[in-house]
């Protein structure tokens, strides 16, 4: 399905499909793409997804902004598991627990959505280079897509950047330029060197597609839970581009009558990093904050889609949250050990605004609740060994193991036996 145009989300001003403004030439808001939903509706539908084969983000070409026979990465995110989380969800007394477990895309995170849509954009506009600003993960995403389809990324990461997404990014063949200072830094240079040197522009909050792959996740969600969308969407957010993407791919399923409700989004902010919760808490104006978070996902002083990502909470009827640091890594660690499943700790964060609501009775336990996974922990996993207490080693020797167990016992009370709450 081809794009109608795009369209200010602030001040409504609106552009043809084949404008050259990423960006609202009036106020300087990112912008939504456009389709025609009339159409869509008429000529979609459920039962034609059902007979599709596809599994991946491609399966809803009928509503991205590509042609049916555009050439899309071979590397191809999407349709990740919604996995019922029953163990986590008694412990929290929720019956209808899920986790969206975007950490299982390609290069380990919900960013290869935006970043395969991106390639398939710049392919089809005859560029060959693209570029993105990074704290790790889009950075990631980008670099693996562009290898899958022979194509060059140069891409600019803040001095902090995890050494995990760092070698992701040099396996992949990426040309890696460091910065100093914060990602807001790496964005600004990255958005000047693409004008340039005219590289393909994938940052967030300039470039109006990435939403377009990221909003697939929305799709996922509604299909997997047979079109019956749940109560609540706890989302980590930084930029504000993915909660913007979800909001924005579950207000088009119920523009074309595909769902009859949306979920409530819960956007989750580290208290270091609270620009957007500070503004719809406060004013409404976003001013910028001095970052301190570990969570180096959602580590953004300035948010680059702050707009479209209040108004996707706004209108799901959402909540802005702010948690700690220390209730992040909590989460990380109560996620992991109690489904099996590891994220870095801005994937974490959706964990830590439902515990932190679940304690405050916010959310009724009779909710079907989805917890946004956007990231494996295998690209931080400093956040879990800095944390760890490593015993040294023994000798190899039966009489050594158990000292070790008198000196630690196994705490078997706090493992369930196999098939316990499976």
């Amino acid at each position: 399905m081809v794009e109608l145009g795009r369209r200010c989300p602030v001040c409504e001003k609106e552009f043809p499909a084949d404008a050259s403004e990423w960006t609202c030439s009036g106020c300087g808001s990112n912008l939504d793409v456009l389709y025609d939903y009339d159409t869509i509706r008429s000529t979609w539908s459920r039962e034609a997804l059902d007979g599709d084969p596809e599994r991946s983000m491609w399966r809803y070409r009928a509503i991205l902004p590509v042609e049916e026979d555009s050439v899309v990465p071979p590397l191809a995110p999407g349709w990740t598991p919604l996995t019922p989380a029953a163990r986590l969800g008694s412990d929290l007394g929720f019956g209808s627990l899920y986790l969206k477990e975007d950490n299982r895309n390609p290069t380990g995170s919900l960013k290869d959505r935006a970043s395969a849509m991106a390639v398939a954009r710049a392919v089809a506009d005859g560029h060959r280079v693209l570029a993105c600003a990074s704290t790790g993960n889009a950075a990631s995403a980008l670099a693996g897509m562009c290898a899958s389809a022979g194509l060059t990324s140069v891409i600019f990461v803040p001095e902090s950047t995890p050494s995990g997404k760092l070698a992701q990014i040099i396996a992949f063949g990426a040309y890696l330029i460091r910065v100093e200072g914060i990602y807001d830094v790496a964005f600004d240079l990255a958005a000047e060197a693409c004008a340039r040197f005219g590289w393909y522009n994938r940052n967030t909050g300039t470039n109006p597609y990435l939403s377009e792959g990221k909003k697939t996740v929305s799709f996922e969600i509604a299909e997997q839970l047979d079109w019956t969308p749940p109560d609540w969407v706890f989302v980590p957010v930084g930029d504000g581009n993915i909660i913007a993407s979800v909001g924005k791919g579950f207000e088009e399923l119920f523009h074309v009558g595909f769902i009859d409700k949306l979920p409530r989004l819960v956007a989750v902010q580290s208290e270091g990093s609270s620009a957007i919760a500070d503004a719809l808490l406060g004013d409404g104006v976003i001013r910028p904050v001095q970052v301190r978070t570990i969570a180096d996902g959602i580590a953004v002083g300035l948010p680059r889609d702050p707009q479209r990502a209040m108004r996707a909470i706004r209108h799901s009827n959402g909540v802005p949250l702010k948690v700690t640091d220390d209730e992040i890594l909590e989460a990380q660690l109560l996620l992991a050990r109690k489904t099996g499943v590891f994220v870095e700790p801005a994937a974490a964060a959706s964990l830590a605004g439902l515990v932190r609501m679940a304690g405050q009775s916010q959310v009724d336990r009779d909710d079907t609740v989805v917890l946004l996974l956007t990231g494996t922990g295998l690209k931080d996993t400093a956040s879990i060994l800095d944390r760890a207490h490593l015993a040294e080693p023994i000798p190899p020797r039966l009489d050594e193991v158990e000292r070790r167990l008198a000196e630690n016992p196994l705490d078997a009370g706090s493992r369930s036996k196999a098939g316990d709450g499976w």
